[in-house]
């Protein structure tokens, strides 16, 4: 089953959900800002889309510049850091059979699906 990892208000976002809605193949929707991702789950996706933590942080977010930027950071912090603020996930993330990909642009999406 194809997961998106998805935020409604992000226009990257929904231009994913669109390429998976034209895909005509089934698939989930996760709001990961309403359904929290377990760090587990986010530990698992990271894996997969085979980068280091600080890669899936949306740097350019209010939160991350206040408080966590230049700071020395380990990737399990980095991991905790995107658990109690989703904002901060780059999305969409799209997972399908073991493969995983950010949507940036939309079109990467394709790849996988």
């Amino acid at each position: 089953m194809i997961t998106i990892y998805h935020n409604p208000r992000c226009t990257k976002s929904r231009e994913g959900l669109q390429i998976l809605e034209n895909s005509g193949k089934d698939f989930e929707v996760i709001k990961y800002l309403d359904e929290p991702i377990s760090e587990a789950k986010l530990k698992e996706i990271i894996s997969l889309l085979g980068i280091k933590p600080i890669n899936l942080v949306r740097k350019n977010e209010a939160i991350w510049k206040s408080d966590y930027k230049g700071k020395k950071l380990t990737d399990d912090e980095i991991i905790s850091t995107m658990i109690n603020n989703p904002k901060l996930i780059e999305r969409p993330i799209v997972v399908n059979n073991g493969k995983a990909t950010i949507g940036r642009p939309p079109s990467l999406i394709i790849e996988i699906i």
